[in-house]
C-alpha cells in the first residue's frame, strides 16, 4: 500500500534540474517575447482552475510522476516566478513540448500563473515605492484599541462580522460636519443612505481583488493575488509601504503582537501556496515565514486568527480543478489547522481534518485512486475562549471513503488541537471536478417547518463530459457539491444558551450547541441558492446572501431559526449574466451590507429588508494612487466599516462566472 507522501513527493528533482530550467532559453533570448510590462486586459485572464486543468493535462504527464526523475517536481516548480515558467515555456526547455501540446499562448500563461501564485509581469512591478502617493509620514500601528475591522470580523471570538454602529461611524476623527453627526449619533441608516465615493486605490497587476480590506489604528492592510500586501491610509488612500509575498494573498490580514505584551505590531497572513507570513505592520518589513503543509497544493484562503501568542491557519486546496486532468491522481490531500508561534513561526500544533493518511485504493469499476482526502477548510477559524475551543467547517471529500469529517462542524481542543466533536451535515458528498454532480440523498437538505414558500435550490449536476476510461470518480452517486465554505458563527443569546451557526452551500443554516457536542438545535432551510462566503449575527438575527438563478438576502431569528425576511435582489441589467450574491454578509447597528457578483453593493434595513443603498462597482475608477482599475464582480470578501468609512473590494473571477477587476473603494457619508 502506497502513502501519499510515497505517491505525490516522490519525484523530487534534483537541483541540476533546477539550474537546466532556470538557465534554459538564453541561446534564443533574442526571440523571447517579453513578459509584459502592463497587465494584460481583465477579460483575457483565465481562472486559477484553466491554469491548473492545462497543468495537469500537458505538464503532469512528467512532473510529479515518481518514475520520471528528470521532471521537476510540482513543488520545486511553484518556487520559480511566473516569467520564468512562462519563458520556459516560450523559448527555453519546455518549448518543445508545449508547441507539441498545441497551448495557446493563453493557456501557457495560465499555467505559468497557476503554478507560482502570482499574475504575469507582476513580479516587483507592483511596489508601494512605484506609486505616486506615497505617505509624507509614517506613524507606527501601535493602538489595537481604537475602533478597528481587525481580520474577518471586529470580533474573531464570534466571527458574526457585526459591527455596533457607534464604533462604525461614530468614533472616528473630525474632518467635517458629517463626521460630527456620526461622532454624535453613530453610523445610522440614514447616514447610510448618503454614502458616497470618497477614493479608490487601484492593485497593480491584478485581476482578482478577493481581499478583504483589515482596518487598524488609522491603517487599511489589503492584499491582492499578485501577491502583494499593502498598508494605507484609512483616510485619504496614501500608501505606507507594500510586501510581495511568494504567492497570491487571498487571506485576509489581522494584526496582532509579534510577542504577548510586546509594542511591536505585526500583519499576520496566508498565501496560495500555503506559507503563513509576519511582517512589521508599520514597515513590512518580514518578520517570518512558514510553510504550513508540505502538500504541494496546500491554500490559505482564509483568514488567519490572531489569538493570545498563536495564530491559527486553516488549510484549503484547489485540488478539485487538478483532478479534472487525466494526468492526477485523485486524491491526496486533507484540509488542517495549523497552529504557529505568533513570534517565530514555528508551529505548535496542527490537527487533519481528516486523521487517515490517503493510500492507494480501487473503485469498484477497478479505477485506482488514493484516499480518503478532502475536507478542506475555507473559511477562519472561530475562538471560543470560554469553552478553550476553536470551531471549524470542512469542505466536501474529493476521494472516498467519507469518515464523517467532510461537509461539517468540528471543534478542536484551542490548546492541543484534539477534535472534540463532530457534526456532519451530510455524508456522502464526495466529489471534484470532472466527475458527475449528482443529486442529494432523500431528505436532504432536511425542510424545516417554518419555511415560507420560494423556488427549489437551483438543478445541479449532469455527467462530465470527455472525462477518460482511467478517471477517477466516488461510487456514491448523491454528491451535489453541497459543503461548507464559510466560517462558523458563535451567538450568545440572552438566555445563556449559546450556538454555533454553519451556513451550508445548499441553502441551509445550522444551529449546533456548543455545550452538548455540537448536537442540532435548529435548521433553517433558506434553500433559494448557495450559501458560499457566509453571513453576519447581530444580537438578534443572522443574515445570509445567496447565489441562485437571480439572488437574495435572508434574515432568519436567533432562538429558532424562523425565516423573519427575503429580500430578492436580481442583477443590474449591464450584469445580468453574472446573477447572485456569494461575497460575505456584513452588519452595523440597523443595516446590513451585501455585495452581488453583478458588482453592486447594496445596504438594507435589518429590521424589515427594505433597501437603503446601492452602488454599480462594476466600471472603471480614477485612483489615488494612479494605477488603472476597474471594477468587477464582488464575490469573496465583503464590507468592512470603520470610523465612517465603508471599504470593499471590486473584482473577481473564482469558481462562480466573476468579473475581474482590481480596486479598493472607500465610501463615505455625504454632507448635508
Amino acid at each position: 500500500m502506497r502513502t501519499f507522501e510515497a505517491v505525490a513527493l516522490a519525484a523530487v528533482s534534483s537541483a541540476v534540474a533546477l539550474f537546466v530550467l532556470a538557465q534554459s532559453g538564453s541561446a534564443r533570448a533574442e526571440q523571447q517575447p517579453a513578459p509584459p510590462t502592463q497587465p494584460r486586459e481583465f477579460a483575457d485572464r483565465a481562472s486559477e482552475g484553466a491554469g491548473a486543468t492545462n497543468f495537469g493535462n500537458v505538464c503532469g504527464a512528467c512532473h510529479g510522476k515518481e518514475d520520471i526523475t528528470e521532471a521537476m517536481s510540482p513543488e520545486m516548480l511553484k518556487q520559480l516566478t511566473p516569467e520564468k515558467l512562462y519563458e520556459s515555456m516560450t523559448t527555453g526547455s519546455m518549448r518543445t513540448h508545449a508547441d507539441a501540446a498545441g497551448l495557446t499562448d493563453d493557456q501557457k500563461v495560465a499555467i505559468a500563473e497557476w503554478v507560482s501564485g502570482r499574475r504575469l509581469g507582476s513580479t516587483a512591478s507592483g511596489a508601494a515605492s512605484t506609486m505616486s502617493n506615497v505617505c509624507a509620514t509614517h506613524p507606527p500601528v501601535a493602538n489595537l484599541s481604537a475602533p478597528s475591522w481587525n481580520g474577518w470580523s471586529p470580533d474573531m471570538t464570534k466571527n458574526n462580522r457585526f459591527q455596533p454602529a457607534k464604533v462604525a461611524g461614530g468614533l472616528g476623527p473630525k474632518e467635517s460636519g458629517a463626521t460630527d453627526a456620526l461622532r454624535r449619533h453613530g453610523f445610522s441608516p440614514a447616514a447610510v443612505a448618503r454614502l458616497e465615493l470618497k477614493w479608490a486605490f487601484g492593485l497593480p497587476w491584478t485581476s482578482s481583488a478577493y481581499g478583504q480590506p483589515t482596518v487598524v489604528d488609522g491603517r487599511v492592510f489589503i492584499g491582492s493575488d499578485s501577491g502583494y500586501l499593502y498598508s494605507l491610509d484609512a483616510a485619504t488612500g496614501c500608501v505606507h509601504w507594500s510586501f510581495q509575498a511568494q504567492a497570491g494573498l487571498r487571506s485576509t490580514p489581522m494584526i496582532g503582537p509579534l510577542k504577548r505584551g510586546s509594542n511591536q505590531m505585526a500583519a499576520f497572513f496566508g498565501d496560495i501556496r500555503g506559507n503563513a507570513y509576519a511582517v512589521d505592520a508599520s514597515s513590512g518589513t518580514l518578520l517570518w515565514k512558514t510553510r504550513v503543509d508540505a502538500h504541494p497544493l496546500a491554500r490559505i484562503t482564509a483568514s488567519v486568527t490572531v489569538h493570545e501568542g498563536r495564530v491559527y491557519v486553516p488549510v484549503a486546496s484547489l485540488e478539485e480543478p487538478e483532478s479534472a486532468s487525466v494526468n492526477h491522481m485523485c486524491c491526496t490531500i486533507r484540509g488542517l489547522v495549523a497552529v504557529l508561534d505568533a513570534s517565530t513561526g514555528k508551529p505548535i500544533w496542527k490537527t487533519y481534518t481528516i486523521p487517515e493518511e490517503p493510500s492507494e485504493r480501487k473503485s469498484d469499476a477497478g479505477i485506482k485512486f488514493l484516499g480518503p482526502s478532502g475536507a478542506g477548510i475555507w473559511g477562519p477559524v472561530t475562538i471560543d475562549p470560554r469553552r478553550q475551543a476553536v470551531y471549524v467547517s470542512t469542505g466536501n471529500a474529493f476521494s472516498a471513503p467519507d469518515l464523517g469529517r467532510s461537509n461539517a462542524v468540528l471543534a478542536m481542543d484551542i490548546n492541543t488541537g484534539k477534535v472534540l466533536w463532530v457534526t456532519q451535515a451530510m455524508h456522502g458528498d464526495v466529489w471534484h471536478t470532472g466527475c458527475p454532480q449528482g443529486p442529494s440523498s432523500a431528505g436532504h437538505p432536511p425542510r424545516s417547518a417554518h419555511r415560507r414558500p420560494g423556488p427549489p435550490p437551483p438543478a445541479r449536476g449532469g455527467p462530465a463530459r470527455g472525462r477518460p476510461d482511467n478517471y477517477y470518480c466516488p461510487d456514491e452517486q448523491e454528491n451535489p457539491d453541497w459543503d461548507f465554505s464559510a466560517g462558523t458563527i458563535l451567538v450568545d443569546q440572552p438566555n445563556g444558551r449559546s450556538l454555533v451557526l454553519a451556513g451550508q452551500k445548499s441553502g441551509g443554516v445550522w444551529a449546533l450547541d456548543p455545550d452538548n457536542k455540537g448536537a442540532v438545535v435548529w435548521y433553517s432551510d433558506i434553500s433559494r441558492g448557495q450559501i458560499l462566503f457566509g453571513g453576519a449575527a447581530d444580537e438578534e438575527q443572522a443574515y445570509f446572501a445567496l447565489r441562485g438563478t437571480y439572488g437574495g438576502l435572508a434574515a432568519i431569528r436567533l432562538k429558532d431559526g424562523l425565516e423573519r425576511w427575503f429580500a430578492d435582489i436580481p442583477p443590474q441589467e449591464p450584469m445580468a449574466q453574472h446573477p447572485g450574491l456569494s461575497a460575505a454578509v456584513s452588519v452595523i447597528t440597523g443595516v446590513v451590507f451585501t455585495a452581488g457578483l453583478d458588482g453592486m453593493l447594496r445596504a438594507f434595513s435589518s429590521f424589515d429588508g427594505r433597501p437603503i443603498w446601492h452602488y454599480n462597482t462594476a466600471k472603471d475608477f480614477e485612483t489615488v494612487n494612479g494605477v488603472k482599475a476597474r471594477g468587477g464582480s464582488i464575490g469573496s470578501a465583503g464590507a468592512t466599516i470603520v470610523n465612517g468609512i465603508v471599504y470593499v473590494t471590486s473584482g473577481y473571477t473564482g469558481f462562480q462566472n466573476g468579473r475581474p477587476g482590481n480596486v479598493l473603494l472607500a465610501f463615505s457619508p455625504a454632507e448635508q
